[in-house]
């Protein structure tokens, strides 16, 4: 199979019917290709609807969710489903236009592994369009992955590529920066974007936040998986010669000044506590060496082997 198309879906069953009639005219030269619908949770008949579409059409699949997981959990349930050789992922609201998908196409085939979409011209009010050049800009800069658009729904992947990332919580938006840290090749294109012209954004404010924290376990584990020592142990370090140079500091006043230890209990005490913190921190990290280490030995290095 040459193409899957990866669409998730929550309450857009105004826009299934027109995508489905754009996605099967594009698709036309690249069969056999498969339609790939995540429902997460609808309850405006988007479900009904997909289903009376797949009767009349094969190549749609069905994928149903209980309730609500969020857009992370559908694509992942989209990865671990898609047989293609090339997995294209798009919103269900007609903004992302079919159209590109031949352009997408031709970019990956120029020896990328993902390619993603730029919303140059993005057809969205300020209050998101000012945001996302925000979001944009910090990820791009702290990530190191050198695209205008991390977040635009429209992508296209080699299937290894889906099938090695491991996409929850909000990690969808920084799709690119994960497949980067893992060495792919990461470009980009400028793509279509329409208006919407149905429903609702499912989107609101609350998104930059979780994003920020998204952002920030997503650059602790690519850095410090195999090596959380040298995080906690940082931290354990500076903590603990903080706490003796605050002891050293109280026996100056004792045997120095000649100051009583219980005039100045509170600040022993705080030293203490200090230096226990800083044990703690190593521990920590000797324990997550442990684990990342065991890990490792039961992670497969071999890529192949030719046997005569």
């Amino acid at each position: 199979m040459k193409i899957s198309v990866v669409v998730p879906v929550y309450n857009e069953v105004g826009s299934l019917q027109e995508l489905h009639h754009e996605l099967t005219r594009v698709l036309s030269d690249y069969m056999p290709y498969e339609i790939l619908f995540i429902d997460d949770g609808s309850s405006d008949g988007s479900v009904e609807l997909i289903k009376r579409l797949s009767q009349s059409d094969s190549a749609i699949n069905l994928i149903e969710f209980h309730r609500n997981y969020g857009k992370s959990a559908a694509l992942s349930e989209g990865f671990k489903y898609a047989q293609g050789d090339y997995v294209v992922t798009m919103d269900a609201d007609l903004q992302d236009d079919p159209a590109e998908i031949p352009n997408l196409i031709l970019k990956l085939e120029e020896g990328y592994d993902l390619i993603s979409g730029w919303k140059k011209d993005r057809k969205d009010p300020l209050s998101k369009t000012i945001p996302s050049k925000l979001f944009n800009f910090v990820t791009r800069l702290v990530t190191g992955v050198k695209i205008h658009d991390f977040n635009c729904g429209l992508k296209i992947y080699r299937k290894v590529v889906v099938k090695t990332l491991e996409i929850y919580g909000g990690r969808h938006r920084y799709i690119p920066a994960l497949a980067g840290q893992k060495k792919f090749k990461v470009s980009e294109i400028v793509v279509n974007h329409r208006p919407r012209m149905h429903g609702v954004t499912k989107y609101g404010g609350s998104r930059l936040f979780h994003g920020l924290f998204d952002l920030i376990s997503i650059l602790f584990l690519s850095k410090y998986t195999q090596s959380p020592l040298y995080f906690f142990g940082q931290i354990g370090l500076f903590t603990f010669l903080s706490g003796l140079g605050i002891e050293l500091y109280v026996l100056y006043l004792k045997y120095g000044l000649g100051e009583p230890f219980a005039k100045h209990m509170a600040l022993l005490m705080l030293g203490i506590l200090i230096i226990v913190i800083g044990i703690q921190f190593f521990s920590i990290g000797l324990v997550g060496e442990m684990i990342a280490n065991s890990n490792q030995d039961k992670e497969s290095r071999v890529k192949g082997i030719l046997k005569s």
